[in-house]
């Protein structure tokens, strides 16, 4: 609204009276979705189920953008709280909120799951201080009066070339207010997590949650329009630490309430890195994201899907400076497309139910939903188009192509894997080659190896020219003989091509043959020690693994883990 100049902000009131009807059907609407879904459901799946895959989809698409967009805000807002704090370290935001990112990614990594214990405390201490600061602001404006406050005059300069106030610019203020209602699907994701009964105390804490919000959120606006605070135009102070600053000084209590939002928003944001690595496992499951998404790691923890929200988010706070601004028009649009779809998928959900009991009222409050949340995200479309919510809304249908494809390859290839078998396997004739650099307990180990599956085996030795080629022959000759040798010369030590023509030439020859190719490879005592070695076995297992036809395997031979230690004997190598 500043940007109509310092009068526009008597629209805040009313702005924010919609914004919390809004919160309100959400809030009632949610309360079905938990009673529907009690295993969970969330966007997603309420869509896919009762509305089919494209819709489902969208809802997915939305709501990973969401929790992607959910760590960059909150992380970025949690230090904007820190540097309303400490002023000083404004210039330093984007370091603070990549290095916060990391943080939070290592630790999820190692599989710390959020607890009630970890989040009781901030919660309670940030609410405790958000509601005492506002609730002596309230006897303050029934009393004795609020107390002064003006603005730098510097500010009222750079606020005072405002533009009109147009209905597009109070329906973007309506749009970025709308943003605070992004948490509220969470409990409707997670109520298999509460204590039993599970539903009733879910919808307890939603309702609970959507009061306290909208408690905080009154009050701010209404204390901040009628003490006249102005925003900071460089973002260094936020509206809450200029009102809490003016409430109750620069003392204990206000570092409390800045630090205790600090604390809640980076807590916030970490609930992003239980819900986005969740859902993109579930959509693995169904096969719309790569597999890696659904497997969890060492410590149960879905690790390819916290990497990937960790980068995309940190490269999203460096694209945008760390600014919570540049960043907000982004953030409602795929949260309230998820929203919309939800509600959608419910009416019908409910129409499929006809004989439960008050199923045309369940249906109404969600057809309720379904209008107000669409309502919303074509405003924030419109509004935050040219801001930055262009992006989202390419990046939205972008994401659902991607799934798509992805499920069409996953189901082509399960066709071609399950179409025809047969009763008995075919026989296997096969060519198997032992690529040797040098004739010794490697190399004579993974003869060995290969003699032992078929008799059909021949050594290839790559040499740079023809007095090297000869002075392997006869080494060969000397040990004996025992596998046949081809030799070729490669006078620019290229060894992954000349192999490569190798196994050409034998699949010309025969077309049914199935080439082996088995690499000698040496394992160091140390992970440092490997990069002393050139990696050849790897360069040539990279060159052949898209090759059809061609089967690759390898024969460790592992150093001794001794300093000092001789090699063992052919014999003792494990």
């Amino acid at each position: 609204l500043i940007l109509a100049g310092v009068g526009a902000l008597s629209l805040t009131m009313p702005l924010t009276m919609a914004i919390i009807a809004i919160l309100a059907i959400v809030v009632i609407s949610y309360r079905q979705v938990i009673f529907a879904y009690p295993n969970g459901g969330g966007s997603y799946v309420v869509a896919f189920q009762n509305l089919g895959t494209l819709p489902g989809l969208v809802a997915a698409a939305s709501l990973l953008t969401d929790y992607v967009l959910t760590v960059a805000v909150s992380v970025s807002a949690g230090v904007e709280a820190i540097t309303s704090a400490f002023p000083s370290a404004f210039e330093f935001r984007v370091v603070i909120s990549v290095v916060l990112i990391a943080l939070m990614t290592t630790v999820n990594l190692r599989g710390i799951r959020e607890s009630g214990n970890v989040f009781t405390v901030p919660t309670y201490v940030y609410v405790v201080a958000m509601l005492g600061m506002l609730g002596y602001g309230f006897v303050r404006f029934f009393t004795t009066g609020l107390p002064e406050y003006h603005a730098p005059p510097e500010w009222l300069v750079q606020h005072g070339a405002g533009g009109a106030l147009t209905l597009l610019l109070v329906l973007r203020a309506f749009a970025s207010g709308s943003v605070a209602l992004t948490g509220t699907e969470a409990v409707s994701n997670g109520v298999p997590a509460f204590k039993r009964p599970e539903v009733p105390n879910a919808q307890i804490v939603l309702v609970a949650m959507g009061s306290l919000f909208a408690a905080i959120f009154f009050g701010i606006s209404f204390l901040s329009g009628h003490i006249g605070i102005v925003p900071d135009p460089s973002e260094v102070e936020t509206v809450n630490s200029q009102l809490s600053r003016v409430l109750v000084g620069d003392g204990w209590f206000f570092y409390l309430i800045q630090f205790s939002t600090a604390v809640l928003l980076i807590l916030a944001a970490n609930t992003a890195f239980n819900g986005f690595p969740r859902l993109a496992s579930i959509l693995a499951r169904d096969k719309f994201l790569p597999h890696q998404f659904e497997f969890r790691g060492d410590r149960l923890a879905f690790s390819t899907g916290i990497i990937a929200l960790s980068l995309v988010s940190i490269l999203l706070v460096i694209a945008f400076g760390g600014s919570v601004t540049a960043l907000i028009p982004l953030y409602t649009i795929g949260v309230f497309v998820a929203f919309t779809l939800s509600q959608i998928g419910l009416v019908r959900h409910w129409f499929d139910l006809r004989q439960e009991r008050n199923w045309q009222i369940r249906a109404g409050v969600n057809g309720l939903g379904a209008v107000a949340t669409g309502i919303v995200a074509i405003v924030v479309a419109v509004s935050k188009f040219l801001l930055g919510a262009w992006i989202v809304l390419l990046l939205i249908p972008l994401l659902v192509g991607m799934m798509l494809a992805i499920g069409r390859h996953y189901n082509r290839v399960k066709g071609e894997l399950e179409g025809d078998i047969p009763v008995t396997p075919a026989a296997i004739k096969h060519t198997i080659i032992v690529p040797v650099a040098d004739l010794n307990r490697i190399a004579i180990q993974t003869l060995a190896y290969a003699r032992s599956i078929s008799p059909n085996v021949t050594a290839l030795h790559i040499a740079q020219d023809e007095e090297s080629a000869r002075a392997f022959r006869e080494k060969w000759l000397a040990w004996g003989d025992k596998v046949p040798l081809v030799t070729i010369e490669s006078p620019y030590r290229s060894v992954v091509g000349p192999l490569l023509r190798y196994v050409d030439n034998i699949d010309r020859q025969d077309k049914d043959d199935t080439v082996t190719v088995i690499l000698p490879e040496y394992v160091t005592a140390h992970w440092w020690e490997q990069l002393l070695h050139n990696q050849t076995a790897l360069r040539i297992k990279a060159a052949l693994l898209f090759r059809p036809g061609t089967v690759v395997t390898s024969v460790p031979y592992h150093a001794a883990r001794h300093e000092g230690h001789q090699p063992a004997g052919v014999g003792e190598a494990k």
